[in-house]
This record gives structure tokens, sequence and C-alpha cells, in this order.
């Protein structure tokens, strides 16, 4: 019987920004809720404020990490494999490619390792030659070497299928929470905050990193014409030439906002009034942030990676990612849709189910191998 698990590969929860913290967030309590189970999981300190606390009954334990990017996960990943190695988890859960290279570590180590691969995230236009070459390493190695394997998209277990002949993984979606009610004075002042009105304004959601595409977003909103102000919530964990160039582009476009990173009742209440939500990624996994903006109705613009079709989202949303003219032109024709129904989509993409799934997964490992 499971009794134990330890976490790593997030740099944190609650209300850390990041698909995969997101993931982590929603998962861990779900399973504790429903499980006899004690589960750590292990934050990075630049990212938190605590040294040990607890969350909705998860334990969370910070463990110190450089907060420099082409460092911070794996030396972070190599120190919390080894405290896990002395903490009594029953089995380890590895998120991500680049904490994935701490897998055949645990595997030495005596550990049974569930891995979750949330996308290739070399393919990231942040990265150089040497940090792709360690993240592709990473992605073979926890593929080729964890115990079980779990997937959040159907092109995921596509790729490593085809790159690794890995055709047992556990295809487990992320999911979405249904939209809270909204705190009328917490929606208004968040609003008010930013100059902003109800339905005035539109939305993209991430962290300032070249995938995003939010340069491109910039210029099409230019281009479109729409005369509603573009919201753009995020910034950079790391300031990089890139994110200090787009800040830059935007504090020179009349009509962009930056709200920065915004969390829980303000990010709710960003989200949830906006007109149009707009996602010019290059590189997604499978979009949290996307979800999140189809649980709240909002009409949608997409770029059409892999990741952002499977969604299967009606042909009209999707733009040539990379095509700042089409996106352009995708902005003005959907800024004045009306709210959408998205409940037939959304639909597999419940925590409680995927909270079950990846249970199960524990369970069949702790039960097959001892």
């Amino acid at each position: 019987m499971t009794k134990k698990i330890t976490v790593l590969g997030t740099r944190g929860i609650p209300d850390v920004l990041g698909g995969v913290e997101t993931h982590c967030q929603n998962l861990y309590p779900r399973i504790k809720a429903h499980n006899d189970v004690d589960i750590c999981v292990i934050a990075r300190s630049p990212y938190v404020d605590y040294r040990r606390s607890e969350y909705r009954g998860v334990k969370t334990r910070a463990i110190w990490a450089p907060k420099k990017k082409s460092l911070e996960a794996i030396v972070h990943s190599v120190l919390a494999a080894f405290a896990a190695c002395f903490d009594g988890s029953d089995v380890v859960h590895v998120h991500a490619v680049g904490p994935g290279l701490v897998v055949p570590l645990l595997r030495l180590l005596g550990k049974k390792v569930v891995f979750t691969h949330h996308g290739p995230d070399y393919d990231r236009q942040k990265w150089g030659y040497i940090a792709r070459l360690a993240l592709m390493t990473g992605e073979r190695w926890a593929v080729k070497y964890a115990n079980e394997v779990i997937v959040i998209s159907q092109v995921i277990n596509h790729l490593i299928t085809e790159a690794y002949g890995r055709d047992d993984a556990h295809l487990i979606y992320n999911g979405v929470n249904p939209p809270a009610p909204l705190d009328a004075t917490m929606a208004r002042d968040t609003l008010a905050q930013f100059s902003l009105q109800p339905g005035q304004y539109l939305v993209a959601v991430g962290r300032f990193v070249q995938e995003k595409g939010f340069h491109d977003l910039i210029a099409a909103w230019r281009q479109s014409g729409v005369p509603f102000p573009l919201v753009l919530v995020g910034d950079a964990d790391h300031a990089t030439p890139y994110s200090e160039e787009l800040k830059q582009l935007a504090r020179d476009t009349p009509g962009v906002v930056l709200t920065g990173f915004l969390r829980g009742a303000a990010l709710q209440a960003v989200f949830a009034q906006a007109r149009l939500f707009v996602m010019p990624s290059y590189h997604e996994g499978l979009p949290i942030a996307l979800l999140e903006a189809m649980s709240y109705s909002l009409p949608v613009v997409l770029s059409d990676i892999p990741a952002n079709l499977e969604v299967g989202l009606e042909n009209a949303a999707y733009f040539r990612v990379g095509n700042v003219a089409e996106l352009a032109e995708k902005i003005a024709q959907r800024s004045n849709l009306p709210a959408a129904d998205y409940q037939p989509y959304l639909a597999r993409y419940n925590w409680d189910t995927i909270a079950a799934q990846t249970m199960q997964v524990y369970r069949q490992l702790t039960h097959s191998t001892g």
C-alpha cells in the first residue's frame, strides 16, 4: 500500500506561477483528500516564503536552489533527490524533463519513481545548446528509467513512443477548476487598479519568455485596430534581454497593460472579466491557462501548435503560429464574439478524475514491485 509520496520538479505550491506548479497545486490536495497517504511537495526556496509548511493537507518543504535559469532545476532536483532518499517515501514523483535528469539517481538510491512529462521543454526558444542538450537528456533518462510514466497529452504520448519506444505511458490530462463566484469588490478594485472596464479588454497570461509569442501578440494587436486594451498578465522568473525588451515594447505601445504576476482572486478577476483570451505560443505542453480561459467562457484565439490543436476547438479559433497578420485578423474577428460554451470540451479535464487516475498509478507501482 502506498503510504508516502514525495514530489519534486515544481517551483513550489501554493500560488507559484507556472503550468507544473498549477498542476501540482490542484492535484495533490485532491489525492490527499480521498486517500490515506502522506504527501510532501518539495519547493525551490526562492519561490516560497516557508521552510516547512502545509497546504490543504499536503506537506510542503523548501530546499535551496540557485535562482539562475541554467542551474536552478538540476541543482535543486539533485538536492531534493538526496532528501527523498532519507524521507521514507514509497514513491517519488518527478515532474518535467529538466528534473528528469535525476530519475536514474533516484532509481540507484532504491526509489520507485513516477515521471510526468509536461512537454518537450528543450523546444523553448530561451535555451542555448548546452541547456537544450541537458533537457533532452533529462527526457531520455526519465522516460527510460522511471518505473511509470505519465503524459499530459496525446501529442507527448506519440513523442515518447516514437523517440524512445515507451508505449506503456499513462495518458492523464491537465485539469481545470470550475470558476468560483467572483467577489464583486475584489473584481471591481482589481480592474480599477489597472484602469480596465469589465468586458472591455483582451488578455494573455504567461511568463515573459520568447516561446509565449507575446512580441507577436503586441504587433498583431496594433495591426488589428481593436479599440480595447491588451492586458499581459505575467513577468519573467529571471530577467533576460528578451523579457526586458518585451516590457519596454509594452510600455512604448499605448493601450498595452502590464499587470505583473497575479495570483488567486486578483488573477481570477482579470481572467473572468476579459473580452477575449489570446495564446500565441510557439510551445506548450497542455496549457492550463487555455483551460482556465475556457472555464470562464471566454472567446479564444490560439496558435495552431499541436498542444493547442489537441483541445479540439473550432478551426476559426486557430491561426498559423508566428503569422502576425493572421493573428491580427483573428483578433479583429473574434473580439466581438459572445461568451462561449466549452463544457463539452472541458469534461475530460476534471481534477477529481485526474487525481484518481494518478493514485491508481501509485497503487499499481507499489503493488507490482512489492
